[in-house]
């Protein structure tokens, strides 16, 4: 009588058959971005009149210098003045209620935007939208159930059995929060691959301007309106699969007492009561170090905390101007390095959870240019 496997080796050669050889990789990249498109030197003029506040000429004058500093050439937006003007209680504070009108714009957004650049991956990806096991969404947009997930993959026609991740109201870390839940399906789960959609409308922060609220003013000048998708899967096969990252390591670090620093809350009138901090950038300049230390010495890359930061390849947030400033001073970076981060914002601002995808899209056109060898994050 043959013996029989002792319930714990069976139980870990199960576990090794479903899990990948290799790290998990960015197998491809898509974005969109609405078209409607206003000049950063022209917002506050588009602002203020839509907003029917052309009176308050020192607020519109504050506004322009906060544009002329904010390294931003232009934005794209989902809402467009003839939307806003569709929805007047949207710049009507004695409303009672703009929640209704504010979600149906985002829920649109976030299906129309996201369905673009995740059919823009697939295509550059090669393989069928069949063949996607996994959906990973990420957005600010709709607090509807069903899910922006739900709608996005009957859309792209995504098989019944796919498996779905909803994450809401992440912030600017969704993004990257997303690709680490990715990154884990793809190691965990051998032949999945994973397709990954960050979406944004920033409908639900637009209001009139007031000077008593001037973050509110400043969030105004930063962000846009969006959307990314990548294709994340280990093991690839070629010819038809070509990794453009490899994603090696994970990470999160929360900073203590900073829960205050960048805050918005979800009302009847949208992401009001809003807080960003104008030490956000000092923040990071005092604690970035350490953290890449702590992440990426286990790594084994040589140089680390030593100097040695411009010989890594950098995909950063451009949460900001003054943030990526810090980020320089911080690690005593090369301009180069943080070039196509600052080329992102100038483009785009500030997209939260997607602006990563569409810096990793800049830096993916940079393949061939001799510069394949830095790619070691």
């Amino acid at each position: 009588m043959a013996a029989t496997a002792h319930p714990a080796t069976v139980l870990c050669d199960i576990h090794q058959k479903q899990r990948a050889d290799g790290p998990a990789a960015i197998l491809a990249i898509g974005t969109a971005n609405p078209a409607n498109c206003i000049q950063q030197d022209e917002f506050p003029d588009w602002y203020f009149r839509v907003n029917k506040s052309d009176h308050l000429t020192k607020l519109k004058a504050k506004m322009k210098k906060i544009c002329d500093k904010s390294g931003i050439k232009k934005r794209h937006f989902y809402h467009t003045e003839e939307m806003i003007e569709g929805h007047p209680e949207i710049i009507d504070r004695a409303a009672p209620s703009s929640h209704g009108a504010r979600q149906g714009i985002t829920a649109d957004a976030a299906h129309n935007l996201a369905a673009e650049a995740a059919s823009r991956a697939i295509v550059a990806w090669g393989c069928p939208a069949a063949a996607i096991t996994h959906l990973v969404v990420c957005t600010n947009a709709g607090v509807h159930e069903p899910g922006t997930d739900l709608r996005l993959a009957g859309l792209l026609g995504l098989l019944t059995t796919v498996h779905r991740t909803l994450l809401y109201l992440h912030g600017c870390s969704a993004g990257v929060g997303a690709l680490r839940v990715a990154k884990d399906i793809a190691e965990n789960n051998s032949g999945s691959r994973v397709l990954v959609a960050c979406t944004q409308a920033n409908i639900l922060l637009f209001r009139p301007p007031d000077d008593t609220h001037i973050d509110h003013i400043v969030a105004m000048t930063l962000f846009g309106d969006g959307a990314g998708a990548v294709i994340v899967g280990a093991d690839a096969t070629g010819p038809v699969e070509r990794p453009v990252f490899h994603m090696l390591s994970a990470s999160q670090t929360t900073l203590p007492g900073t829960d205050q620093a960048v805050v918005m809350n979800l009302t009847e009138s949208g992401l009001i009561n809003s807080n960003l901090s104008v030490e956000a950038p000092m923040l990071v300049q005092g604690s970035i170090e350490r953290c890449l230390v702590d992440t990426l010495a286990p790594l084994g890359l040589p140089n680390v905390g030593d100097g040695g930061w411009n010989g890594l390849f950098w995909a950063v947030h451009p949460g900001g101007r003054a943030i990526l400033d810090r980020y320089e001073a911080a690690l005593g970076l090369e301009p180069e390095k943080l070039a196509a981060s600052r080329h992102v914002l100038s483009e785009y601002g500030n997209k939260m959870t997607l602006t990563r995808k569409g810096r990793t899209a800049s830096g993916e056109s940079c393949r061939g240019s001799g510069r394949d060898s830095q790619r070691r994050l």
